[in-house]
């Protein structure tokens, strides 16, 4: 009998998954290659090194060949992890993001761009859109609405103020809030940092699991990690992205009250992007002052069969009483009846701006 035969059922499983990861390290040494061999060719000829629209195609691809035999959100952060890698070896991306590190807005980037990226955290929502239209950062990630606390309205407003930026991606994440320690078990926990919004949140799960803990106010989550990764008897209410960034233990996950808080973060940058086949564009508007204005400026999305998903209202700041309006609809800018409607909108209203087309998050 062979030694193969001779040895358990156990031992011969690992040693086929040794041999299968070996092929995968080799595979995607095999990508890297070839990534950095790409990356070459676009430099040569000055072509654009990062391209979303192409991202999203390999992802979707692989999603369809899956058919769902791998869970599918593992298969996505995996592949874009290795996109991530391999778009390093070419040149990596700056990602500017509403700070401090370890939010959600700091999660949501991670999600989106992979840990290859360079990040840069930013002190405003302003600052975020200024860095942009400067150039100094290739992509930014700005919050926009959240399902309870509604509409940041300080990012739809700086679309008016810088023309330049456009939306090229959004990225949706639930509010989890997570017990996290130096610690490795709950009797440990003495005291629980966090914002107070994350402590209210969380209350009934602290009353119920960490009765006696002290509970303690900071000024954000990322500041209740930091003071967690100094005192082995304390934990932090806190986002999985600061797990991450401070390697704190995740004790406990999804201890906030409400389930089904999620939000909603667009990604900025300066250039269009072509159609994928599952778009969504923003548009804003302002309407003449006259008896039914909005009804005829909305009524061509009506005729060509264009849904519309939202609608907020804005002061437009330049005179009182006057509002423009933030449209997301289904379609790309280029799809025959998205552009058949945006053209009769801008013969009735009185200023129409297309601020992207890009692809709807994906949901896995």
């Amino acid at each position: 009998m062979s030694s193969e035969g001779n040895k358990n059922p156990l031992s011969r499983y690992r040693e086929r998954i040794d041999r299968i990861d070996e092929t995968i390290l080799e595979l995607l040494i095999e990508r890297a290659n070839l990534a950095k061999k790409i990356g070459e060719v676009k430099k040569e000829k000055g072509l654009q090194i990062h391209v979303p629209e192409r991202e999203r195609e390999i992802l979707e691809r692989l999603l369809e060949k899956n058919r769902g035999r791998f869970p599918e959100q593992a298969l996505v952060r995996i592949f874009r992890e290795i996109i991530s890698a391999c778009l390093s070896l070419e040149e990596p991306l700056k990602i500017g993001y509403l700070g401090p590190k370890a939010t959600f807005t700091h999660q949501a980037a991670l999600e989106h761009f992979g840990v290859s990226a360079k990040y840069i955290p930013l002190g405003t929502i302003r600052d975020v859109f200024e860095e942009v239209e400067r150039g100094n950062i290739d992509y930014g990630v700005v919050p926009v609405e959240n399902t309870i606390e509604g509409v940041v309205n300080y990012t739809l407003d700086m679309f008016l103020e810088m023309p330049n930026v456009k939306i090229v991606g959004e990225i949706i994440i639930p509010v989890s809030q997570h017990l996290l320690s130096l610690a490795d078990d709950l009797s440990q926990i003495k005291r629980v940092y966090s914002h107070p919004h994350a402590l209210a949140q969380a209350r009934a799960w602290l009353d119920k699991h960490l009765p006696h803990a002290q509970r303690i106010e900071v000024d954000s989550t990322a500041k209740a990690a930091e003071l967690a990764l100094e005192d082995e008897q304390a934990a932090a209410i806190a986002s999985e992205a600061a797990a991450r960034v401070y390697s704190l233990n995740i004790l406990a996950r999804n201890i906030q009250e409400n389930l089904n808080n999620y939000t909603r973060f667009l990604i900025i940058g300066k250039k269009a992007l072509r159609r994928t086949g599952s778009d969504k564009t923003s548009i804003l508007f302002a309407v003449k002052d006259e008896a039914g204005a909005l009804y005829k400026a909305l009524e061509p999305f009506y005729k060509y069969n264009v849904n519309l998903t939202k609608i907020e209202s804005r002061p437009s700041k330049e005179k009182s009483w006057d509002y423009v309006f933030f449209v997301d609809l289904e379609g790309h800018a280029e799809d025959e009846r998205v552009k058949k409607a945006l053209e009769e909108l801008r013969e009735r209203a009185k200023m129409v701006r297309v601020l992207g087309s890009y692809p709807v998050a994906l949901e896995v």
